[in-house]
């Protein structure tokens, strides 16, 4: 497996500052930070992702408090309480504007979102390592009982066979084999001329296949931003002309319609991605997914 461990940054006064604050919150065991800080994919537009570790939720009220006192109104609406994608804040701090994502997890929660990969081997349909992955890219910055380094040390091993099995068993079958096929719903939205269902499934079909050739390559998904560029960067075995394809796929949905160009273009993506993994003995000759050897 690729060397994937955070690149390790001596965070700065205000950072600091604040995971000490996050510390110091009800049931708070650990702070860490990932996201593009730690990858090297921050950008103008990039914000501190802060995971906040607790046994047990946070109180809204402490979290508000918190906020009052870092963040700065002037640089946008101070949000509190987000429960969208999980328990989080997000806001901006007072001194320079940085912007803030803190994300809450409860300890038991994320044992669980490992042990479902590491020890049960248990795939999803898109996406299914990327906590994995998130923990792998963190960096502590407040661990007085080393919970998190223990938590980091068991992402530390080596792509289960059985789960890289599992989870091309559970994604490739589904981008054309079985009748509930994305291409067969991508077929159906063409005939009905649904263009939301279409960009939907086409988005699916994406997940699924990069969640293969991430699991074909024992590489930890990396989340749903920049997939392309991850692919290329941290996979060394890829579908042929793999870019071009999605390119290809991509601007066929948004085209006006013509089912012959997307259905076409679906094809030769799940085409190369099947011969890359019938070269890695994962596939059968005739596409049937294999068990372990």
């Amino acid at each position: 497996m690729p060397d994937l461990s955070p690149s390790m940054q001596v965070p700065n006064p205000r950072l600091q500052a604040l995971a000490e604050a996050l510390a110091a919150l009800p049931h708070v065991i650990a702070v860490a930070r990932g996201g593009s800080a730690i990858t090297g994919g921050a950008d103008a537009h990039s914000d501190w992702d802060l995971y906040v570790i607790s046994t047990a939720p946070v109180p809204v009220a402490d979290r508000r408090a918190l906020a009052e006192r870092f963040a700065g109104p002037e640089y946008g609406r101070v949000e509190v309480g987000n429960p969208f994608w999980g328990p989080g804040d997000e806001w901006a701090l007072r001194e320079g504007g940085q912007p803030v994502d803190l994300i809450y997890w409860e300890a038991a929660w994320i044992e669980e979102q490992l042990a479902r990969v590491l020890d049960r081997h248990e795939a999803w349909v898109g996406y299914t390592t990327c906590f994995w992955y998130t923990i792998l890219h963190s960096e502590p910055l407040i661990d007085p009982s080393g919970w998190y380094a223990r938590l980091q040390d068991k992402a530390r091993q080596p792509y289960p066979e059985a789960l890289r099995r599992a989870i091309i068993a559970n994604n490739f079958p589904l981008l054309r084999q079985v009748r509930s096929s994305f291409r067969h719903q991508i077929e159906s939205a063409l005939a009905r001329q649904d263009r939301v269902s279409l960009n939907h499934r086409t988005a699916a079909l994406l997940a699924s296949a990069f969640d293969v050739i991430f699991a074909a390559n024992r590489v930890p998904h990396p989340g749903e931003k920049r997939l392309l560029d991850r692919a290329i960067r941290l996979c060394p075995a890829l579908p042929h002309h793999l870019p071009v394809l999605v390119d290809e796929l991509v601007e066929a949905v948004g085209a006006p319609w013509n089912h012959q160009p997307i259905l076409a273009r679906v094809d030769a993506l799940v085409d190369s991605l099947e011969v890359m993994l019938i070269g890695q003995g994962l596939l059968g000759a005739g596409g049937e997914v294999l068990p372990p050897p």
